[in-house]
């Protein structure tokens, strides 16, 4: 087979950069001979008339990242072939293999933006130098892990979360991991240095009553009100209840489900909704069914301000984001008995350990747990 590194000429003023595989010659049905070819595309991009120095050095940076990918291509494919180690991958660039495994993750959204914004960080450590898998080994990965620890910093100029850190490291250790995977490296040292531990957030939620408050108060933007109450309801993510349309609402005899992709996993979902969900979302407009469900619902800080205000109408001190609707509905799901299994399937969690922190906000059950053992019979006097 051969392996080559191709450009395609775009409308943009710019090339495309891809490899193509040629695997030689096949015969179709009709007895016709034809060249047997795949491509992969690189989402790499050349000017094809580079005017400015800034444009010359994006070319040759874009052209050096193409050649690696090539390289790491034949690499695999002689490793495959011959069975043999191949020495040429302890001088290839560390960067660049992580920018591969992160753009194959570009389907998943935020997967890939925590991909992304890791490789900020990494880019940072390394300072612009040309880390090779021959350069990695245990002082590379602790000093990666001290630098998050104590010089990374924010857009903001501000030091890390402990979660930040957590999911930086935890993408660094990632790429690691494949890479010894992969041949990249003899030792597999993702496993060699301890990582951070995940800090817990604070998830607020409304309880029962105060839910029922909140929907007897009065709030200025309907829209809004329509909007949190059914995200309480059912559990939805503001980005999926904001994109919500009427084709994704399906109307069965006396039940309705929803049937849409999740945007935050791009998961497929399959939910159910209560009959007092389904009077949140109005009439359906059967003419328009890819009109949004919300229209006129706004992410910003006028609506989130009003929540706010909508709280304090309804009498409550806590700060309530469009974001804790989904934590309200999986709290209720189970103070009223559903197991967490359940709980992580409405939720559209890929694993359960993300809802267990759910039961830990469950008060009923802790009180009622309170009063399970039966009272001694006791001298209260000391």
């Amino acid at each position: 087979m051969k392996i080559n590194l191709r450009k395609k000429k775009l409308t943009t003023g710019k090339y495309s950069l891809y490899i193509d595989y040629y695997k030689g010659k096949i015969t179709d049905h009709n007895g016709k001979s034809k060249n047997n070819r795949e491509f992969e595309y690189l989402r790499e991009y050349l000017y094809i008339s580079p005017k400015t120095p800034s444009e010359k050095k994006e070319n040759e940076e874009t052209r050096l990242r193409a050649e690696q990918i090539l390289s790491i291509r034949r690499a695999e494919y002689a490793q495959g072939k011959y069975g043999i180690k191949d020495r040429s991958k302890d001088k290839l660039l560390f960067l660049t293999y992580y920018d591969k495994l992160k753009e194959e993750r570009y389907e998943s959204k935020g997967n890939y933006d925590n991909w992304d914004a890791a490789q900020n960080h990494i880019e940072d450590y390394c300072k612009k130098k040309k880390i090779t898998f021959e350069d990695i080994n245990e002082d590379f990965v602790l000093g990666f892990k001290k630098f998050l620890n104590k010089n990374s910093r924010t857009k903001s100029n501000n030091p890390l979360s402990q979660n930040s850190k957590y999911t930086y490291y935890n993408k660094f250790k990632a790429s690691l991991r494949q890479a010894f995977e992969d041949g990249y490296t003899r030792r597999n040292f993702a496993t060699t240095v301890k990582g951070f531990a995940q800090g817990e957030t604070t998830r607020e939620h409304l309880t029962q009553e105060e839910l029922q408050s909140m929907a007897k108060a009065k709030c200025k933007h309907g829209i809004l009100k329509s909007a949190f109450m059914f995200s309480c309801l059912t559990g939805l993510r503001w980005s999926d209840v904001n994109k919500l349309t009427w084709s994704e609402v399906r109307d069965e005899e006396d039940e309705t489900r929803l049937v849409f992709k999740q945007k935050k996993t791009a998961g497929q979902e399959y939910q159910y909704i209560s009959k007092q969900a389904r009077n949140l979302l109005g009439k359906r407009r059967k003419e328009k069914e890819n009109d949004r469900v919300f229209q006129g619902l706004k992410y910003g800080a006028h609506f989130n301000a009003e929540i706010l205000r909508w709280c304090m109408r309804a009498g409550i001190t806590k700060h309530i984001t469009f974001h804790s609707a989904r934590h309200t509905h999986a709290v209720l799901l189970l103070e009223n008995g559903a197991d967490i299994y359940t709980v992580s399937k409405v939720l559209g969690h890929k694993e359960i350990r993300t809802t267990q922190v759910y039961a830990k906000l469950v008060d009923k059950k802790k009180k009622e747990a309170a009063y399970l053992i039966p009272e001694l019979e006791m001298d209260y006097e000391l």
